[in-house]
């Protein structure tokens, strides 16, 4: 696994796209070397379960609001669903992320992975009757979601990576 391989900078560089927590990225840097995938999950699970809110909100940070423009590649594609959405479910998005966003004080969280924007508003609407402290849980819930795609998504890339450069006579 090259994560293992990497050194602290890079590791950094690679988790940081995966989940902008400063201390989940330290717990998964401490963790290394991984023995396989599950075990790389399973820490990711614990490392985000034992940050602070502050540190989560710190990882909410790294994540565009659900009907937005994308600033990143991952963000671009877990929302894909949204982009060919009907404009008047785009502009309920950012009218109900708003209110999301004044009642609980952060961007609406969701493990998007392609889902279309009706059914993103439908759980908006439906966590937004929360309390605060279900909603806490339920965001770190879809956090770790997002964490593991991503990681997995990272790890997929980098075996694609290694095959295509056993392919063409590469050493890595």
């Amino acid at each position: 696994m090259l994560l293992n391989e990497m050194d602290d900078a890079q590791a950094r560089s690679a988790l940081r796209s995966c989940c902008a927590s400063t201390a989940w990225i330290e717990r998964m840097i401490r963790a290394r070397p991984f023995r396989d995938v599950p075990a790389l999950l399973d820490v990711a699970d614990r490392a985000l379960a034992e940050i602070s809110e502050d540190d989560v909100d710190e990882a909410l940070a790294g994540h565009p609001r659900i009907g937005d423009r994308p600033d990143n590649a991952s963000s671009a594609r877990e929302q894909s669903g949204v982009a060919g959405a009907a404009a008047s479910v785009l502009a309920e998005l950012r009218e109900r992320n708003a209110s999301y966003e004044e009642r609980f004080g952060h961007v609406y969280l969701v493990f998007a992975n392609g889902r279309p924007a009706d059914e993103l508003l439908a759980i908006l609407e439906q966590r937004i009757t929360n309390d605060a402290t279900t909603e806490r849980r339920v965001l770190r819930e879809e956090l770790a979601k997002i964490n593991r795609a991503r990681l997995l998504r990272m790890l997929s890339t980098e075996h694609n990576a290694d095959e295509h450069a056993d392919d063409q006579g590469v050493s890595r």
